[in-house]
């Protein structure tokens, strides 16, 4: 078995060579996108001495606005106030000033309570009172109270205190590098640090996530945008408001490249749900509108029904059915079909789950198990003589990851683009799938009986031990549970369920049954548990079936507590 690597200790200068290699990596991968001053910031950082580079890159990689020059310590920067003077000659910093006041908030934040009650120009008789205040009341006042010019000349009277310019450049290279907002430079740290190991990629393999400039800016505005919405919810805005923005901002955005119509649609469903949650339905359906990505079509269907268009929340619901976007959506359509028709007959429907769930068998657990009820259930089959493990999706999602590894981490599919990519870009679309249909097929036409899947996924799992996967959770049970299922099913059942996942990774990796039980004779069914206040899930159900309709043994059973 693969060993993790060892925890290192890394050079003093390890963030420079990362950004180094990032600046190198996006000119060499998107040179052609970057405008002239993106262009012009790399020329300009590549003239500065290396120990105002290292300013620099700290100044960068750290979430603040403002820094305090005396309070920085760097040991491997030789010369702090030369590295300092270096990068205010150039423009790569500038002091704190009066045009800084739409920034006054962070501005005050890089102090303490106490250092701002010292240095603001406070007469004695606000003191008094402030001294009692909480920091950000203080903030808050001296904002409001005091003439932000004075405040600067305060503050900077005994101390210097600088802003990084070039955010905005410097924002677009890392942007570039990993293709989203969420990573950042300590993915760098953590791979040399051995904390997390990526598959290595031929980097001449490695191909370009955006085509264009366009594609970059429209995926990256997406981003923003989400951003600042997440900062509207959390603040006291009112949520009219938030309405307002969003609508308005959707008026005057560019017509989106594909690349940023999933970003988008994400956005469209969390705006519509948070305005329901606000008690403004009207402003949510107005939202749904702009997508049918799920769960908009779903709760348009709920919207349209409580404002008594029930001809429209039935079409919509005829539309859901012929075109169900996941098993939400497949049984939700037929569910809510029925009772719109029933609610004018005065007869109660049942939802599809609801019924499943009703037909199936029971069995008495001792109310110990009130909180762990699959244990209960697990040493029921124990006691009777069966063998029993807790499976839910982990070894489903395992065995998927360590059948497809090296379709999954493949870069002539031209979907990794940067060498500490987790997962393929296109993992949870549905070009997945299409992309790699040929490949899935003929990996599962190698693997014809049990010993071919049980060799394979043993090779997999030792020579890959460790590297990072979003679905291979890695421990020796993840092996034990895989063999053993690979022994009770037979391959076509097997590579059924695998095709099935793929179809759509975002939602069938989740759902699978609680339990797997077994006995001596090759006897199993994969239990799916319900305590009495638990209901069945539209994906668990869209599994049970799926199961049942290959030959598969599962089915669900009840719990009922007794003494």
């Amino acid at each position: 078995m693969a060993t993790k690597p060892q925890q290192v200790e890394l050079p003093p200068k390890y963030y420079l060579d990362y950004f180094r290699y990032l600046i190198g990596f996006v000119q060499r991968m998107y040179g052609h996108l970057l405008n002239d001053a993106e262009k012009e910031f790399i020329h300009r950082f590549r003239e500065l001495t290396e120990d105002a580079q290292c300013m620099y890159v700290r100044f960068s990689n750290r979430r603040s606005t403002f820094f305090r020059i005396q309070k920085l310590q760097y040991k491997e920067i030789e010369d702090l106030p030369a590295s300092v003077g270096e990068l205010l000659l150039n423009g790569f910093i500038e002091r704190l000033n009066p045009t800084h006041e739409a920034m006054g908030e962070d501005v005050l934040n890089t102090f303490t309570k106490p250092e701002l009650l010292e240095l603001l120009p406070l007469d004695p008789e606000e003191l008094k009172p402030l001294g009692k205040a909480k920091k950000e009341n203080i903030v808050r006042y001296s904002l409001h109270e005091l003439d932000f010019a004075r405040i600067v000349e305060s503050l900077t009277q005994y101390e210097t205190v600088v802003k990084p310019n070039f955010d905005a450049e410097v924002m677009m290279l890392k942007y570039l590098f990993f293709g989203n907002r969420s990573a950042d430079m300590t993915e760098f740290v953590i791979r040399d640090l051995g904390m997390v190991t990526f598959e290595r990629y031929d980097e001449s393999k490695l191909t370009a996530r955006f085509r264009s400039r366009k594609e970059v800016e429209d995926k990256l505005l997406i981003s923003l945008t989400n951003e600042e919405f997440r900062e509207l919810r959390d603040s006291v805005t009112p949520p009219e408001d938030v309405y307002n923005w969003f609508m308005n901002w959707d008026e005057v955005k560019p017509e989106l490249s594909e690349i940023a119509m999933p970003g988008y649609a994400k956005l469209v469903t969390n705006i519509g749900g948070y305005l329901e949650r606000q008690k403004m339905p009207e402003q949510a359906m107005q939202v749904y509108n702009l997508t049918d990505r799920v769960p908009a079509r779903e709760r348009r269907v709920r919207l349209l029904f409580r404002s008594g268009l029930i001809d429209e929340a039935l079409a919509l619901c005829d539309e859901m059915a012929l075109s169900p976007q996941n098993a939400d959506e497949r049984y939700f359509a037929t569910d809510f079909r029925e009772k719109i028709q029933s609610a004018g007959e005065k007869k109660r429907s049942r939802k599809a789950t609801t019924r499943f769930l009703s037909d199936a068998e029971s069995v008495d657990i001792p109310a110990i198990y009130r909180h762990h009820v699959e244990a209960g259930v697990m040493n029921h089959f124990l006691e009777t003589g069966w063998e029993a493990a807790f499976t839910e999706n982990y070894p489903w999602r395992g065995l998927f990851g360590l059948v497809f590894w090296d379709i999954i981490h493949d870069a002539n599919v031209q979907t990794i683009h940067h060498p500490l990519q987790r997962m393929p870009s296109d993992f949870y679309l549905p070009d997945f799938y299409v992309k790699r249909e040929a490949q899935l097929k003929k990996r599962l036409a190698d693997l014809q009986t049990r010993d071919a899947w049980k060799k394979h996924i043993e090779t997999v799992y030792f020579e890959k031990y460790g590297i990072t996967n979003v679905l291979v959770d890695w421990n020796e049970e993840l092996l034990n549970l895989n063999l053993q299922m690979i022994e009770l099913l037979e391959p076509q059942q097997l590579g059924l369920i695998m095709l099935e996942i793929s179809r759509n990774l975002r939602e069938n990796t989740r759902g699978f049954p609680d339990l797997m039980v077994w006995n001596e004779q090759g006897v199993y069914e994969f239990v799916e548990v319900k305590s009495p206040t638990d209901h069945l899930g539209a994906q668990q159900l869209h599994w049970l079936e799926f199961f049942q309709m290959i030959g598969v043994h599962a089915r669900v059973l009840r719990v009922i507590w007794t003494a």
